[in-house]
């Protein structure tokens, strides 16, 4: 009898032991949770259209829940894969970017230490398989832009995921890149619908450009209420919403878009001011700010700034530039969003990036902004050699910039916070001086 109850007792605590797979996603939930409930209740004065994107996120990575799964997945590396073509082919395109540190201290076995946060989780939430949204992947989708990613696509290929490479020129200003860009994308159609079994028609093509140009449309709609003084919307939801579009299904997206402008609306209608009496306006560039790695645009707007513009692949330049097609064929449509994709590109991953200054004293200029945070990862070389120049050229025009490196790590925390403030702090000094 004795015996008996041991061995129950040993099958229970086994029971409870998880496994790798499963204190892997609950860290990761841990850590969703814990942005989204700063997001949701540190800021008053809460969107009830933001609703949606809250419960979207709290889905897909609290309870991880797939909301994919009756279509081919392409993950997609870079925001320079064109979206129109996988929607072409009724596929749906998942942005495989990452933002968790669970994910970077397990991607940080296949990379060196200083390497860039963002591509290291990446590589750990494909380690683990265990992918916002989307339970498989039929392929992933590489674009020759980011030296570290690029250099992680043979670790990536050695999970046994299938890989598709784009070569991607770095330089955009000339004829000759222009070209090599159409040619690259022209194939990419072909090769890749020969991939997924699925056929890109006219017809599909063009009812995918009216897609992805109503999701734009809904997003600058709203971005140009950001203009307003004083400004209807935190920043910290212009991310959230950003983010979103990484892996929602888009028409759903869109729809909650448009809510939320139609609430924003109504408050640039009756004078609603989102932030404090004496906010700064900043408008925030550099390495991306993914969830739930949104710590930088939170400490800015704890610290009674407000985020107005921003300049980074995971929000503005991810939307900005639309399809325009001058005739309805196929060859036509294909080069027209292989234009899009290189001409509004302003990464630092080019050889020259004058088109990034000139779009950034617009953002200044149209956003009324007072200062700059400029933010890299740790490791990212591009954004950390790029910061000198745009620092001149902050310098030039007299607007304050502040540079931060950080990562992915929660222990930067109250040192960061205090540059911020100190920075928020001498704008406000600054505006009071004019």
């Amino acid at each position: 009898m004795m015996r008996k109850i041991e061995t129950n007792t040993a099958v229970q605590r086994k029971r409870e032991i998880e496994d790798p797979q499963k204190r892997h996603s609950r860290h990761e939930a841990m850590e969703a949770v814990q942005m989204l409930d700063k997001l949701k209740y540190d800021f008053p004065h809460s969107l009830e259209s933001m609703k949606y994107f809250y419960d979207l996120y709290e889905r897909v990575y609290c309870k991880g829940e797939k909301i994919h799964s009756d279509k081919p997945l392409v993950g997609t590396l870079c925001i320079q894969v064109p979206y129109e073509i996988i929607y072409a082919m009724d596929a749906v395109p998942v942005r495989l970017c990452n933002g968790f540190h669970t994910d970077e201290q397990l991607g940080g076995e296949f990379m060196p230490t200083k390497s860039c946060s963002l591509v290291k989780a990446t590589l750990g939430m494909l380690q683990s398989r265990d992918i916002p949204a989307a339970d498989k992947l039929d392929i992933i989708v590489h674009p020759t832009t980011c030296d570290q990613k690029t250099k992680a696509i043979s670790i990536i290929e050695d999970m046994s995921y299938d890989m598709y490479h784009m070569e991607f020129p770095r330089v955009k200003e000339s004829e000759e890149s222009r070209e090599y860009w159409r040619r690259t994308v022209r194939k990419f159609t072909k090769d890749i619908s020969k991939e997924l079994g699925r056929k890109v028609s006219r017809r599909s093509l063009k009812e995918a450009i009216r897609k992805v140009g109503r999701a734009q449309m809904a997003y600058h709609k709203l971005n140009e209420l950001r203009r307003v003084t004083p400004s209807p919307i935190l920043g910290k939801d212009m991310f959230l919403i950003t983010n979103a579009f990484f892996f929602d299904e888009i028409e759903r997206w869109t729809e909650a878009v448009e809510n939320v402008y139609e609430e924003v609306k109504k408050r640039v209608q009756s004078g609603f001011n989102a932030a404090g009496k004496r906010s700064p306006r900043i408008l925030y560039t550099g390495s991306p700010p993914i969830f739930p790695n949104l710590k930088l645009p939170v400490m800015i707007e704890e610290a009674d700034g407000i985020i107005v513009a921003d300049e980074s692949c995971s929000a503005n330049r991810l939307l900005n530039d639309m399809v325009s097609v001058d005739e309805w064929f196929m060859y036509d449509m294909v080069d027209a969003i292989a234009d899009r994709y290189l001409k509004g590109c302003t990464c630092p991953i080019f050889t020259k990036n004058e088109d990034r200054k000139r779009r950034l004293r617009e953002l200044i200029e149209e956003y009324c902004v007072d200062g700059v945070v400029y933010q890299s990862f740790a490791g990212c070389q591009v954004y950390e050699m790029e910061q000198r120049s745009i620092m001149q050229e902050m310098e030039k025009i007299n607007i304050p910039m502040l540079y931060v490196e950080t990562d992915y790590s929660p222990g930067q925390g109250g040192q960061l916070s205090t540059r911020v403030e100190a920075f928020i702090e001498s704008l406000k000094v600054r505006r009071r001086k004019r």
